[in-house]
């Protein structure tokens, strides 16, 4: 079957002639810093997105770093976020100096429990960075809410919901990133919209926020050779934002896709004591970067290795509490601390997922799977 986690080949093989012709332009061109597919790629975003200023960087790393920068936090500051996300959302946090202040997870959305926000905060609390998680918000309107009683930055960590829609209270949408202070993605090749490189973006409704982020990613500089403050050199490559520019014009397309197979998998799989297929949220499309099943029968490690032996690919996306890592230990933290997040640690398995994903391979993975369970 050559079934993939994620197939990146088969997916620019459908885009191919797109690619490589904004590829070539890109070199004839030979602007490859700051080029006019990277100007192009912020302002067709920021109308995607219906958000008033997108500003690209190297990495959706370096996009939370600049956004704390950008706010001004200080060390010492304190900053909660999530337990159960990738390492990239806490290490700069720290990597400032600030305090991550990490809060544990509700077990069906995996996204940060606003109860537990309210209370982590204190005094020094001066930011919240919810993660939207494998590819539906968090909590904003509760985020939001706690955020305004108690003064609070907003930043979203949107690096794997990009395109999803919020729902508001009034019933209209907003997308995901654009409802906090400063928003922040990752362009790494396996997202939703991902580049052949690293990316990464930061998008805000704040004017001067924005100015402000576009000097911080270019040496702190407005004006070549004058610096009105220390920042970083994170830019986009120009070949990434062509290749992002096509690829924007599919993002729709893609997350319907996925969204499609998402909804083929739970039709397949049925309702099964032995694990929980993702529970889709009231506040959020799901655009389904991951499909995360939960495996509750104490049998996930050796069910991905049985899925193994059959050629199948799954992913653990994470084994381990950020609390737990040897990295912060400095915090603390004890097992036991956590239990939603821990729990999930030890139960979640995500099945293949991505725009080429076809239903005959769902039907093997899924027959597979369920001989396993």
């Amino acid at each position: 079957m050559n079934i993939k986690m994620v197939d990146l080949r088969s997916q620019y093989e459908n885009i191919k002639s797109e690619v490589d012709k904004a590829i070539q332009e890109t070199i004839l061109d030979t602007a490859f810093i700051n080029g006019p597919a990277v100007k192009k790629l912020q302002n067709e975003l920021a109308t995607y997105l219906d958000v008033r200023k997108v500003i690209t960087c190297a990495n959706g790393t370096d996009a939370l770093q600049v956004a704390m920068m950008a706010l001004g936090l200080q060390p010492g500051d304190e900053v909660i976020t999530s337990n159960f996300t990738f390492i990239a959302t806490v290490e700069v946090i720290a990597l400032l100096k600030l305090k991550p202040v990490l809060v544990d997870v509700d077990p069906d959305s995996f996204n940060l429990d606003p109860d537990k926000i309210r209370e982590a905060i204190n005094p020094k609390t001066k930011a919240i960075v919810p993660v939207h998680l494998f590819g539906q918000s968090a909590n904003m309107d509760e985020i939001l809410s706690i955020a305004e009683e108690h003064n609070l930055f907003v930043i979203e960590d949107t690096a794997q919901a990009i395109g999803a829609d919020y729902f508001l209270p009034d019933g209209n949408t907003q997308k995901v990133g654009t409802l906090g202070t400063i928003g922040t993605t990752s362009f790494f090749p396996s997202k939703n919209l991902g580049c052949f490189g690293d990316g990464g973006a930061l998008m805000t409704n704040d004017p001067d926020l924005g100015e402000k982020i576009s000097v911080i990613v270019n040496h702190g500089s407005k004006v070549k050779y004058y610096h009105q403050e220390i920042g970083v050199n994170s830019r986009l490559d120009t070949i990434q934002a062509a290749i992002l520019l096509v690829k924007l014009k599919h993002l729709d397309t893609y997350n319907m896709a996925r969204k499609a197979a998402a909804d083929y998998y739970d039709e397949l799989l049925g309702v099964n004591p032995a694990f929980q297929t993702p529970v889709r949220s009231k506040h959020s499309s799901h655009i389904f970067h991951q499909y995360t099943l939960r495996i509750k029968n104490g049998k996930r490690d050796e069910i991905r290795a049985s899925l193994a032996e059959k050629d199948i690919p799954s992913m653990i996306y994470y084994p381990v509490p950020l609390s737990l890592q040897e990295a912060f230990r400095s915090g603390g933290y004890r097992e036991g601390d956590f239990p939603h997040t821990e729990m999930l640690c030890s139960e979640v398995l995500s099945m293949p997922m991505h725009t080429e994903l076809s239903r005959e391979q769902q039907e093997y993975i899924v027959e597979n799977l369920l001989k396993l369970v």
